[in-house]
């Protein structure tokens, strides 16, 4: 009993609690509207709620703090990259995707180009998206469980991966959507009282970063956590210079352009404005997420640097230290909580963790969850499923895509959440954003643009991603989006302009997704 009323027990079951709880009162999913947009009845606070939970996910939460931590300057540039996306996406996709109206993704190809090889080809990339993304995701929550709770890291990945099949299962888009607003609030309701309690600790920004730059030497209180029995050595110097992660400007403009662009292309937040009641309420939730987002990086770059501070100071508590050297940059924010507020804030901080991975996973769930049900099943082996067995489809599915994110989050043990997902974005802006640009706002594209558009940019960003060691060391880049996001909308742009079959109903579909408010489907 002792055991279950510690902080970080409780708070942690409050949440699943609470999740349970909303995914019984949303259950009813009588439609396919229902189960994969939430039958469009979500407004702009409850949808941009839900579009930053889904879209500051673990890799936010603790990637950008943790990689702020361990890299310095070179980590916070990743909060300003994924910063960016937001706003491209609400200028040039949010409201034209709304009025389009659609289920999945992949429907807009299939519709805009009346095309099932375009609808496959879209089916393909969803998944290799999703599982790049769903993959860090559950890393997270199996170290966070590993760390605090005395698990295992497999036991971590089929819990995590069993509370998703159940959340999303049963909940659909109308679950997941008010799910992933609550749990939005938890974690930026920590972060506020994470920043709280530095300050009033006596952390100020300035203060602190001026005495990491002048710390070098060895740091106090590490020796006994560490394989060979010393102190760890730091130089704060380097770690408030540039160019130490990404040594050159062609580096840092490769990840500026692969991660800003990466947002538009990401599955899992283009479907969210389907469920918006209009482009108007589109254009305001992706609005309000960019506010959200804008103050969440903020307080994760601070946050990545008192971590550094007391880190370095030596005489935080053991446990603190054990979990900084052992968690590495991952575990800065839980971390960093139970130096700043004892069990309490640390309860809260894993509780909000937690939310992160559920409400990303829970997107990119039911992403992929329409993909293979609305996208494979029922357009080429049901021709005629009833709305019934379409949802079931849905429910089915969900099944299959834990097995397979379990197996992806197993392999992916010891890597960076942050940097995992910085890929997932590049893959994402080499495919699915030149596609949806150039498909928004240029009549001359063609269903063959599209479908090379798609292979190419997933082949290219896979390539360059796996296997960069075989190529030239000019082209070894971290994030490669400088080469494979221009390859993707070359492809299109090429193919499209060789092939000239445009649509013979693309002026009505431009009218369509480009018409006023009173216009809007």
């Amino acid at each position: 009993m002792a055991t279950l009323l510690e902080p970080k027990f409780l708070l942690t079951c409050i949440l699943m609690g609470t999740i349970v709880y909303i995914t019984y009162l949303t259950k009813r999913n009588a439609t396919a509207s229902d189960y994969f947009v939430g039958g469009r009845s979500f407004g702009w606070f409850t949808n941009g709620s839900a579009i930053g939970g889904d879209y500051l996910s673990a890799a936010t939460f603790l990637g950008i703090a943790g990689l702020t931590y361990q890299l310095g300057y070179d980590g916070a540039y990743y909060a300003f990259c994924f910063s960016i996306g937001l706003t491209l996406l609400a200028i040039f996709v949010a409201g034209p995707l709304r009025r389009f109206g659609a289920y999945t993704v992949a429907d807009f190809l299939a519709y805009r180009f009346h095309s099932k090889r375009a609808r496959l080809a879209a089916v393909a990339v969803v998944l290799a998206i999703s599982g790049f993304y769903a993959a860090p995701q559950l890393l997270g929550a199996a170290q966070i469980l590993s760390m605090f709770f005395g698990t295992s890291y497999e036991f971590g990945i089929i819990f995590t991966c069993s509370v998703m099949i159940f959340y999303v299962g049963v909940g659909g888009m109308k679950g997941t959507t008010l799910n992933q607003a609550l749990e939005l609030w938890i974690r930026l309701g920590a972060f506020l009282l994470m920043v709280g309690a530095a300050i009033y600790g006596g952390l100020h920004y300035q203060e602190i970063l001026a005495a990491i730059n002048e710390f070098k030497g060895s740091i106090t209180g590490t020796a006994d956590f560490t394989a060979d029995g010393k102190d760890i050595p730091f130089d704060g110097s380097i770690w408030t210079g540039t160019g130490n992660y990404f040594p050159s400007f062609w580096q840092t403009i490769s990840m500026t352009i692969g991660l800003s662009l990466g947002t538009i292309g990401l599955p899992h937040i283009l479907l969210r404005f389907y469920t918006n009641p209009s482009a108007k309420a589109a254009r305001k939730s992706a609005l309000m997420a960019i506010g959200i987002a804008s103050v969440f990086f903020f307080f994760a770059v601070y946050l990545g640097v008192v971590g550094r501070s007391i880190f370095l100071s030596g005489d935080a508590d053991p446990a603190v230290m054990k979990d900084l050297i052992a968690g590495g940059n991952n575990m800065v924010i839980p971390s960093t909580a139970q130096a700043l507020g004892g069990e309490w804030l640390l309860g809260l901080v894993i509780a909000g963790a937690f939310a992160a991975v559920f409400s990303n996973l829970s997107g990119l769930f039911i992403a992929s969850s329409g993909a293979l049900a609305h996208d494979l099943y029922a357009s080429f082996f049901r021709k005629n499923i009833t709305e019934k067995e379409r949802v079931i489809a849905g429910k089915v599915s969900i099944i299959f895509l834990g097995i397979l994110y379990g197996a992806l989050g197993l392999m992916v043990k010891e890597a960076s959440i942050g940097h995992l997902v910085a890929l997932a974005f590049t893959v994402a802006a080499s495919t699915f954003t030149p596609v949806f640009i150039l498909g928004i706002w240029w009549r001359g594209m063609t269903e063959k643009g599209a479908i090379a558009g798609l292979v190419i940019g997933l082949l290219a960003s896979m390539y360059m991603i796996f296997f960069k060691t075989t190529l030239p060391e000019f082209l070894q880049f971290n994030v490669p989006g400088l080469i494979t996001v221009p390859i993707g909308f070359l492809s299109v742009y090429i193919v499209s302009k060789l092939d000239r079959k445009v649509p013979s109903d693309v002026n009505e579909f431009m009218k369509k997704v480009h018409s006023k408010e009173s216009e809007a489907a």
